[in-house]
């Protein structure tokens, strides 16, 4: 039996980075992972890498380009005639960023000496160490480790009223492969899979319609950066987005599917698609671990309780990313693999919560980090914002992707940084200079002091400084 100072099961953006750490620190690591492509081959990365963010993204810039193609380029004095798109090329090419990625976290095992354990794993028993089985095609392999770090992720939520079997009515694995451009499309969740999933196919042709059961939009969204995003994917790029909904079920046809619901006045209604992606947010993956042979506890919701450092309630054995407490989001995952690695190892490795970052990789991009608005007005803390617009910055112009802002919010007293909100061109990218402020304590002041380059997209964030103290430059 193979014995080990960590063994981590999952092998997504939270597990591998676990696993990498750790072995940095010199702790014999393996990492368990039952994830296999349609061809039935074992796959390190997880959803996030297989049937998440990375396929997802690759599309987005697929659709984003030929819309540019169509609709964009003439302004620049660019026309094109006969323009089509190839969705075989396109898939093709996601699927081959995903297995260039899959590969690489594989070299990055084998330079760090860790084992992969190719298979499904669960708890079998606890003690001085602890016993794990993994299930793999060639039989059962009982391994025995001295640390556990839990990182099986997330998966969607299905809907009784929506079943789904990833033909006609998809989740994101589904809604990542159509084989064609369904002429109608359907969307439940106006949250950030639906939304980016929703503009792809919009982008290549579909019609889009969207339902949402909560009675505002991006409610986790600053409520300025809501209004600007209705504005824009309502208005201006016709998606058609319908919100305080109830589903009542659907209903085979000879087309398609017909979307039976109830609308936020209370009044039956239905539409019809050819295809449906139900995008209603993820529930952690804690089946199947054999939590109730060791007793593990996990709450009603799936997640397995663990305190600040991410320690559950069995000694040495810990949990990360989706699988606890707090936002899904893989680089908070990825955060907290190497905090805990850091803390097996004797350090002192930490996660600040309140400077993980937000981003829709939608188009225009939204981004934040920190307190919202409402939060703060909620919390009655007194604060002062400030705002730049993109319409008056000269790379935004010359992007031609002026829309949107920046907004960054400060304590009235003490000027320190409490929240920052982008939407616009490149906000994913932009967000990164709110969150060193955040983390390092930085005032609104610091930010308006620093030089940024002209022109540039980044000059909207120290605009919103300058903001902030109503001394705005080119606002």
């Amino acid at each position: 039996m193979q014995a080990f100072d960590v063994v981590v099961i999952g092998a997504g953006p939270a597990g591998y980075i676990a696993a990498i750490r750790s072995a940095q620190l010199g702790l014999s690591t393996a990492c368990i992972e039952r994830w296999k492509t349609p061809q039935g081959k074992y796959a390190l990365g997880g959803t996030c890498l297989n049937v998440g963010c990375i396929p997802s993204k690759a599309l987005l810039e697929s659709s984003e380009n030929y819309e540019r193609v169509l609709h964009k380029f003439k302004v620049h004095g660019i026309t094109a005639s006969g323009v089509k798109f190839d969705l075989a090329t396109m898939l093709a090419r996601k699927d081959q960023i995903v297995n260039k990625m899959a590969g690489g976290i594989a070299g990055l095992f084998k330079k760090n000496k860790i084992t992969w354990l190719q298979g499904q794993g669960r708890f079998v028993s606890g003690g001085t160490s602890w016993k794990l089985e993994v299930q793999g095609d060639h039989g059962v392999e009982t391994v025995e480790a001295k640390n556990v770090i839990i990182a099986t992720g997330s998966k969607a939520r299905h809907l009784a009223e929506a079943p789904v079997d990833n033909r006609l009515v998809c989740d994101n694995e589904g809604a990542l492969s159509f084989a064609e451009v369904p002429e109608r499309l359907g969307v439940i969740g106006a949250g950030v899979i639906g939304l980016e999933l929703g503009s792809v196919w919009r982008r290549l042709g579909a019609k889009v319609k969207v339902l949402e059961a909560l009675p505002g939009f991006l409610g986790a969204a600053d409520e300025a950066v809501a209004a600007e995003a209705w504005k824009i994917f309502t208005r201006e790029q016709g998606l058609d987005i319908e919100l305080g909904m109830t589903l009542r079920g659907l209903k085979r046809t000879k087309s398609g599917l017909s979307v039976e619901y109830q609308t936020a006045a209370g009044k039956p209604a239905k539409f019809d698609c050819d295809r449906l992606i139900v995008s209603v947010g993820r529930v952690p993956n804690t089946d199947g671990l054999g939590a109730e042979n060791v007793g593990l506890k996990i709450d009603a919701r799936g997640f397995i309780e663990v305190d600040k450092n991410c320690r559950s309630s069995l000694p040495r054995v810990y949990a990360v990313g989706d699988v606890v407490r707090g936002p899904m989001l893989a680089h908070k995952g990825e955060e907290e693999g190497v905090m805990v690695a850091e803390i097996i190892a004797g350090q002192h490795g930490h996660v600040n919560y309140d400077a993980i970052p937000w981003v829709m990789y939608t188009a225009p991009e939204i981004a934040w980090v920190g307190k919202t608005e409402q939060q703060l007005k909620a919390d009655g803390v007194a604060y002062r914002a400030g705002k730049s617009s993109f319409a008056y910055n000269g790379r935004a112009l010359g992007r031609d992707e002026s829309e949107g802002f920046v907004k960054m919010l400060a304590d009235a007293k003490t000027d320190r940084i409490l929240g920052v909100h982008a939407i616009g061109g490149q906000a994913s990218e932009l967000i990164a200079e709110a969150v060193v402020a955040i983390e390092f304590g930085a005032a609104s002041e610091d930010i308006a002091r620093i030089c940024h380059a002209h022109p540039s997209l980044s000059e909207a964030m120290r605009e919103a400084a300058l903001a902030v103290d109503r001394r705005s430059l080119n606002n």
